[in-house]
């Protein structure tokens, strides 16, 4: 059987250690080469650069031609 807990604990005493379970803003930091925010040790989604070299290909969404005939 496992060990139960000898008394009852107090609100009090739970909301102290929920307390801690808190979400935390992310650290971000300006890319280098287009200075657009981005996470730390991570290729900039904007430009696609890591380390000042290309490690991403960024794809460019190309406008749709409207079909009026």
């Amino acid at each position: 059987m496992p060990p139960l807990p000898k008394r009852k604990i107090a609100h009090a005493r739970q909301e102290e250690r929920r307390s801690q379970l808190k979400l935390k803003a992310q650290s971000l930091v300006d890319c280098p080469q287009c200075h657009t925010p981005r996470l730390p040790h991570r290729a900039c989604p904007n430009c696609g650069t890591y380390d000042g070299r290309e490690v991403l290909e960024i794809k460019t969404k190309t406008p749709k031609k409207n079909k009026t005939e």
